[in-house]
């Protein structure tokens, strides 16, 4: 090997940081070296610009057994960046959070015997930990909430800086030095972001040890909030991750333990006011969703295309002179390929869900912006909600392809039931004010009516309610998910009843949909009996077709959409009444099974036949054809007299303790998502 001609020494066959050789320097298992470290060699170590994949790959390619034995080197490591942290110069602070957030990442997720008093022996020792991780949980405390320290102070518009004078007494460390090209408004963003970072791997990677109570005892709250604020103020790209990463540090906070303990962060959330904050949030929450949203549209685009001039010549060839040119065209995937692509999403960003759901619970002027929050207007952005909507009803149409999905998607229906429940922002979504265009999923037949233009709320809600019912049918229903959409459909049609609200709807399908529930739950009643909560599912569908009978001239916007709901009833006579005996609805005074029967038998009695066959209009042996069913519905109505039951309108108020066991999965899931983003 030829020597180098300045320092006459071997050159290496491949180039190696000189990082890379402190790493390994460190690492180095050599019995008759110490292991300790001198003050120049970490001087050098966080001055030099971290390799992370090379860190990764020799953290990863240590066993448990082996991270043990060098213990000493790991403790080193950690106590001289959290002193690097403390005590910056040049970029040492930025470059020891890169380090850390790797260190943690790739420790924290290997499978220990003991985890909790495995990891606390890699970091520090039983005996130094509370000291060491303190000292730690402080200096993120102060990087998330200032950046770097006293001292160093952005200008009230996020542009240029002010340098405090400072004084330095005899024996003290100097002032830390700016790095140079960078503003300090632009280095302090870096290192809110990166301390961020470094405080997710953490909460993800201990979030089932007793590492992540020195979290809890030191109230991170406000300086996360001081980070989305100045991080709002300063992001001129348009980055959502600059907010909602913040966010999703205070949902992974806020869930741990909460059912075990009175965690402050949930508290926090409970008397949280700043309305300029939870708008940053909101905004963010929305990109996200859009964001989350198009990826399922990358795998298959749904939205039939409109008419225009570059369509048209595109299809006769004529792409080249079209304007703005040929489009690239997307990839269409074939059937199998496709469905093994939507069972790998959402991506792991939708760990924001979380955290939306905490503060839609807890606090009341989140719910409000999340519901009334505009768009933006500069970039033509569809509205927060809006985009909340949008990605919920592709999550539903594939919630059967994973049970990660399935978590997700019961979460979004959880924050709707909380939503709806508020009759603030239930009237709020069923006015016009509330009017905004919602793409909702339609990557899977059946199909509803496709509404391009701006709509009521509520309606695109309702909508992604009946998709779930159509698409998610199977034996092995997921009764959750079925009484949390029959629950929120109810909800929002009883509120239209009580306030006489008209809503132009596509009733029909509404209906239609409900009795095509009721027809599945009667044909697989064998698989279906036993399953847990299936009386309360039950009860929804029931009193929904019973509130329509019995209250739709309250909210049905023509008596057409009426006669159509008790046309329907009747067709569906014979399945009523097996339905009603196969589950033994007659006994339980919780639903109004005999409304519909009733009408059933009332009007099979006037037509003097069989109700079922007359109401499908066959023309055979003298029955009546559908238009003279209609008719008689309409003469029906004149000695009808439906029994409904008191109460169809009233509902239970959402509890969070009843859902613990399915939020603590949901929790466990968003700190595995958060895990896969940090380490990425």
């Amino acid at each position: 090997m030829e020597p180098s001609p300045l320092t006459h020494q071997p050159r290496p066959e491949v180039f190696q940081p000189k990082i890379v050789r402190l790493y390994e320097a460190l690492f180095k298992d050599d019995e008759d070296a110490s292991p300790e470290k001198p003050e120049g060699f970490w001087k050098e170590f966080f001055l030099l610009r971290p390799d992370r994949t090379s860190l990764k790959s020799m953290l990863d390619g240590t066993p448990v057994g082996d991270l043990l034995h060098l213990s000493s080197q790991t403790r080193q490591l950690f106590t001289k960046a959290v002193q690097a942290l403390r005590q910056p110069y040049g970029m040492g602070d930025l470059h020891a959070l890169d380090t850390l957030s790797t260190f943690m990442t790739c420790v924290l997720v290997k499978r220990y015997t003991n985890p909790s008093s495995d990891i606390i022996e890699v970091l520090a020792g039983l005996d130094q930990i509370d000291i060491v991780f303190g000292d730690f949980v402080a200096a993120l405390e102060g990087l998330i909430r200032n950046g770097r320290g006293p001292g160093v102070e952005c200008c009230p518009h996020g542009v240029g800086h002010v340098q405090k004078p400072r004084q330095q007494a005899d024996g003290q460390a100097p002032p830390p030095q700016q790095p140079r090209g960078k503003s300090n408004c632009t280095y302090t963003a870096d290192l809110q972001r990166r301390a961020v970072e470094v405080a997710l791997a953490v909460a993800s990677g201990a979030y089932q040890t007793s590492l992540l109570t020195y979290f809890i005892q030191r109230d991170l709250f406000p300086a996360i909030i001081s980070c989305i604020q100045s991080q709002a103020s300063l992001d001129t790209s348009g980055d959502e991750t600059r907010i909602t990463r913040p966010f999703m540090l205070l949902g992974l906070l806020a869930n741990y333990n909460k059912f075990e303990f009175q965690n402050p962060y949930q508290m926090r959330l409970n008397d949280f006011v700043n309305e300029r904050v939870i708008k940053d949030i909101v905004k963010g929450v929305g990109k996200t969703c859009q964001k989350l949203r198009d990826q399922y549209i990358e795998v298959q685009e749904d939205l039939p295309e409109g008419w225009t001039l570059a369509n048209t010549l595109n299809k006769i060839g004529l792409g080249a002179i079209a304007p703005g040119g040929k489009p690239p065209p997307k990839p269409v995937y074939d059937a199998e390929t496709a469905k093994k692509m939507f069972a790998e999403l959402p991506g792991e960003e939708a760990a924001v869900l979380l955290a939306t759901y905490d503060f839609t619970h807890a606090n009341k002027l989140f719910s409000l912006e999340l519901v009334a929050g505009a768009p933006t207007p500069e970039k033509g952005e569809d509205s927060p909600f809006a985009s909340f909507i949008s990605l919920t009803s592709y999550l539903l149409q594939h919630a059967h392809l994973s049970q990660r999905t399935t978590l997700y998607c019961h979460l979004n229906l959880m924050v709707f039931r909380l939503l709806i429940e508020d009759p603030v922002l239930c009237k709020r979504m069923c006015s016009d004010e509330s009017k905004v265009p919602v793409r909702l999923c339609r990557q899977r037949s059946p199909y509803l009516p496709l509404v391009r233009p701006e709509r009521v709320i509520a309606t695109a809600v309702m909508d992604t309610m009946i998709d779930a019912i159509n698409h998610n049918l199977r034996r092995r229903l997921d009764v959750g998910l079925y009484t949390l959409c029959l629950g929120i459909l109810l909800r929002i049609i009883s509120y239209m009843s009580r306030s006489r609200t008209r809503l132009q709807y596509h009733w029909a399908d509404l209906f239609r949909s409900l009795l095509s529930l009721v027809r599945f739950l009667t044909t697989y009643a064998s698989d279906l009996k036993g399953m847990s909560h299936i009386n309360t599912l039950l009860d929804h569908v029931v009193n929904l077709l019973a509130l329509g009978l019995s209250a739709g001239e309250t909210f049905l916007p023509t008596p057409a959409a009426y006669d159509d709901l008790f046309y329907k009833v009747v067709e569906t006579g014979e399945v009523l009444v097996k339905f009603r005996d196969t589950y033994g609805l007659a006994n339980r005074v919780s639903n109004s099974i005999d409304t519909l029967v009733s009408v059933s038998v009332h009007y099979k009695e006037m037509l003097g036949t069989d109700g079922s066959k007359a109401a499908k209009g066959k023309r055979t042996g003298g029955q009546l054809t559908s238009l003279q069913v209609a008719e008689v519905i309409k003469q029906g109505y004149e000695t009808l007299s439906i029994q409904a039951k008191e109460g169809l309108d009233s509902w239970e108020k959402y509890r969070e303790a009843d859902e613990r066991t399915l939020l603590k999965k949901m929790g466990r899931q968003a700190v595995g998502d958060v895990g896969g983003l940090i380490s990425q």
